[in-house]
């Protein structure tokens, strides 16, 4: 029972991002195995992105963000921007790009948002169910609701910029390395201002988050509305 209610934070959060963006899709909803299955691919991207730390640490370059924003913030935005930013975002991108992509009932432009941010849940779930054993159970949950809209937002970039170009029959090399850039470079500025310890830092991170979501919401509104024109019976 105890245990049960200790994982909370992490379920309560998936379950309820996992809603949003499924009642987002209602127009032309993803089957629900696919959307399972790229939740169970971020899980096994998290898994991944732990072993490119440690492959970063075993050439040296593994070092303590937390160690750094306390004595050489320089150092910080350098690791976070050229390290954390770009593990994190490759890690999400590879399981999209080798298995999402391939869906048949990827279809429509809106998908890339979708399975990406899917994926992101499902990174985001581990990376807080890593944080229970170091949080108190308010910190738990705040973290719980916040984490996952920080990896949505960040995958969204390439997850929209992909999934345009292949509904629109362009090769996806091109928006794939940008879409990967974008995000890494903004990850990796979010995590330096979120890890400096000034408090206006922290308003800087919650803006850039907030910016992304806003594009989001603006990107997946007109989405919607195309896919529910074309799906309106015809006269």
């Amino acid at each position: 029972m105890l245990q049960g209610l200790l994982t909370l934070p992490v379920l309560l959060p998936a379950l309820f991002w996992a809603g949003y963006h499924y009642h987002v899709d209602r127009h032309l909803p993803e089957p629900p195995l696919n959307l399972a299955l790229c939740f169970g691919l971020g899980v096994a991207a998290a898994g991944l992105s732990a072993g490119l730390y440690t492959l970063l640490g075993f050439a040296g370059w593994r070092l303590d963000a937390v160690a750094l924003a306390d004595s050489n913030l320089p150092g910080l935005f350098v690791y976070a921007v050229l390290a954390i930013g770009p593990i994190e975002e490759f890690a999400k991108l590879v399981p999209f790009v080798i298995v999402a992509l391939r869906f048949k009932a990827f279809d429509d432009e809106l998908d890339g948002i979708v399975y990406a941010s899917f994926i992101a849940l499902g990174y985001a779930a581990i990376e807080n169910a890593h944080y229970l054993d170091f949080l108190p159970p308010l910190e738990a949950a705040a973290r719980g609701f916040a984490g996952p809209v920080v990896h949505i937002a960040f995958a969204s970039i390439w997850g929209y910029l992909i999934g345009h170009a292949r509904l629109t029959g362009r090769p996806i090399v091109v928006p794939a390395l940008a879409g990967f850039a974008v995000s890494a470079v903004v990850h990796g500025v979010y995590d330096f201002f979120a890890l400096a310890h000034p408090t206006l830092s922290l308003l800087y991170a919650a803006a850039i988050v907030a910016g992304l979501w806003v594009w989001r919401l603006f990107v997946i509104r007109r989405l919607t509305r195309r896919t529910s024109a074309r799906s309106q019976p015809r006269s």
